[in-house]
């Protein structure tokens, strides 16, 4: 009887360190895994934030182009203001002159 229970003991101890080492493999296996699926996951996050960055930069340079555009046009604007005040002021120069010419000649009659 003892020599029954000691085979059926070393039997089960035969069994539990086979399924020992599956269970070793399969958590092996499902430890590779999750190191995979956390790689795939850090790789797509450096994907995205390297995206993210060529975005901002992107967007900084159109901001960039659009104030400098802003700034041509502006400064065009008051170019033109000042050619037109110039122009008018000349104007009203001559036209101060015609008058003065007139007066002068009606002062003379």
């Amino acid at each position: 009887m003892r020599k029954i229970i000691i085979a059926s003991m070393a039997a089960a101890a035969f069994s539990l360190a086979a399924c020992s080492d599956k269970a070793q493999q399969e958590t092996s296996e499902a430890a590779g895994a999750v190191a995979d699926d956390a790689a795939a996951a850090g790789d797509a996050a450096a994907d995205a934030a390297t995206d993210a960055a060529d975005a901002t930069a992107d967007a900084a340079k159109d901001a960039g182009a659009a104030v400098e555009g802003a700034a041509k046009d502006a400064g065009n604007a008051v170019e033109g203001t000042v050619n037109a005040a110039g122009d008018a002021a000349a104007k009203a120069g001559d036209k101060i002159a015609a008058e003065t010419k007139k007066a002068e000649a009606n002062d003379k009659k």
